[in-house]
């Protein structure tokens, strides 16, 4: 009997991966070039990790904003249920701050 797929959207890998120099290694670049992916890493002593914060600055920038959120930082939940409750309302919380400040 065929395993069953889980439903929804199929799953994809990501076309590039952005870092900054802590992750430049010949294994890591090899790792993602064997998945199919791009690695967009700033070598060491080569070049300047000041062009990867264009892409890499929204995924900081979000994570300082639910950094506000104690909870969120300290994982206090022992279910990850409660842990990702926690994660939806902070998201929520920030969309409306967004929001109401945008208008």
């Amino acid at each position: 009997m065929p395993i069953r797929q889980p439903r929804g959207r199929s799953r994809r890998r990501p076309g590039k991966f952005h870092a900054d120099k802590a992750s430049d290694s010949a294994r890591c670049r090899a790792a993602l070039r064997r998945r199919g992916i791009a690695p967009r890493i700033a070598r060491k002593g080569v070049e300047s990790s000041e062009h990867l914060g264009r892409f890499r600055w929204v995924a900081e920038r979000t994570l300082a904003w639910l950094a506000q959120f104690r909870r969120l930082v300290i994982r206090y939940e022992r279910l990850p249920e409660i842990h990702a409750a926690f994660l939806c309302l902070g998201c929520s919380l920030i969309c409306l701050n967004f929001l109401s400040t945008s208008f």
